[in-house]
């Protein structure tokens, strides 16, 4: 019986690993540099952060987590996204005792039950990013900046920033009450996604993808327009700072996120018609009610999730291309076999790549594999070099060859070394 991978799952093979490795690196460079400190939480949680915290009401909740119960009391879930476990982690550890506000940033795998599309996998990666403890509108910029920063540095050109305001809790209930009454004539022609939301969250009606919903939604009151005097205030305070950071930005009043934490500022990363991608790149906002929804202080943050899978696909898939082998070592012979594996562990001891033969080849084909890998030097044992105490070692790319005393490791590594 053949298996295959579960679907919306993918391998990650060698010959794309150094372009994840490199990808990682520098999303932790970036973040470091900014003040960004690195956090690892659980791959899965108890189910009940994601249903206060995500929302009840969300796809997410509702269709898409992966939850397991191990008896009749617990109950947990692969995450689904990285916030949630990071406002966890951050009250169940005191960090708001530390010095505020707290900078973390993950890399993390997720975990959704949906349709695999393009960019759109039931397991995915992400890089992640989280301000917690301050109410400036320069955290909301600075996390903006980290991520456009990140996608100028992958080489990612074509795409635009969007941003809105979904408001706060107090000025979201008006604003509710007009948006029910607008859409009060339209619910039995919208989608019943959209129906199920007018309830439960009517402002995700706006960003449903059904075109004919979206018809209906011509003149529709937007958030934007009904912001109370502060949440107002603290949206023109984003716009000027992104402005003062010269940062290109679209105001989009449809952009409301799929999550039922956002306050205030919410945001997306959207590439070009020239990328390759077709989802959004990169997303988050600001969650000021939170923390304290999970069961810690009110405490605001801001924050966005940037898929890798995503990433790799606007910027193309690159294949990996290793470091060339300092030495491979070419043994005929068991006897030779075994003084090619320990002079192999003592160049490895010393800090050189050094290989040896495996398959038992013939001293033609280990010289195929040796190009293959790209190997600097060949070190040649035989049963001649080992009755007379001295190995060949040759030069690949010169193609000369000449003596070394078999125990001499320090000769061969001054040969390898330059």
């Amino acid at each position: 019986m053949k298996y295959s991978l579960p679907k919306g799952t993918k391998d990650v093979l060698p010959s794309q690993i150094q372009q994840w490795n490199n990808i990682g690196q520098k999303a932790a460079a970036l973040a470091g540099r900014m003040g960004f400190k690195e956090i690892i939480t659980p791959e899965f949680e108890s189910t009940e952060l994601f249903v206060r915290g995500v929302g009840q009401g969300t796809d997410i909740v509702t269709k898409e987590m992966y939850t397991f119960a191990r008896n009749d009391k617990d109950s947990f879930t692969l995450k689904p996204e990285g916030t949630a476990p990071v406002i966890r982690a951050y009250i169940q550890n005191g960090m708001g005792s530390e010095p505020q506000p707290v900078k973390l940033f993950y890399i993390t795998s997720c975990y959704r039950a949906e349709n695999p599309q393009k960019g759109r996998l039931r397991q995915f990666h992400q890089f992640g990013a989280e301000i917690i403890g301050s109410h400036s509108p320069y955290a909301d910029a600075e996390v903006i900046g980290l991520a456009d920063n990140f996608l100028k540095e992958m080489g990612v050109g074509d795409y635009t920033l969007n941003i809105n305001s979904v408001g706060c809790p107090k000025c979201r209930a008006n604003y509710y009450a007009l948006l029910r009454e607008f859409l009060k004539d339209k619910k039995a022609a919208l989608c019943e996604d959209c129906r199920s939301r007018i309830d439960l969250n009517p402002m995700r009606v706006l960003d449903c993808k059904n075109e004919n919903c979206q018809a209906k939604l011509e003149g529709a009151p937007m958030m934007i327009d009904n912001l109370c005097d502060e949440c107002a205030e603290h949206f023109a305070g984003v716009k000027a700072a992104l402005d003062a950071a010269g940062m290109d930005y679209v105001v989009n009043p449809k952009i409301v996120r799929g999550l039922d934490y956002y306050t205030n500022t919410a945001f997306e990363f959207i590439p070009g018609e020239s990328s390759s991608s077709q989802s959004t790149l990169c997303a988050g906002g600001r969650y000021d009610g939170l923390c304290e929804e999970l069961g810690g202080e009110a405490t605001p943050g801001v924050g966005f999730g940037l898929g890798i899978e995503r990433l790799i696909i606007a910027v193309g898939e690159k294949q990996s291309e290793y470091p060339p082998a300092d030495i491979y070592l070419a043994p005929l012979g068991e006897r030779a076999a075994g003084a090619a594996f320990a002079t192999r562990q003592k160049l490895i001891e010393a800090g050189y790549s050094a290989q040896t033969d495996l398959m038992g080849r013939s001293l033609k084909a280990q010289m195929k594999y040796a190009d293959k890998i790209r190997a600097r030097y060949v070190l040649i044992i035989g049963e001649d070099e080992l009755d007379h105490g001295k190995y060949i070692l040759r030069n690949m790319e010169t193609k000369q060859q000449e003596e070394i005393p078999a125990d001499d490791i320090a000769g061969i590594i001054s040969k390898i070394a330059k």
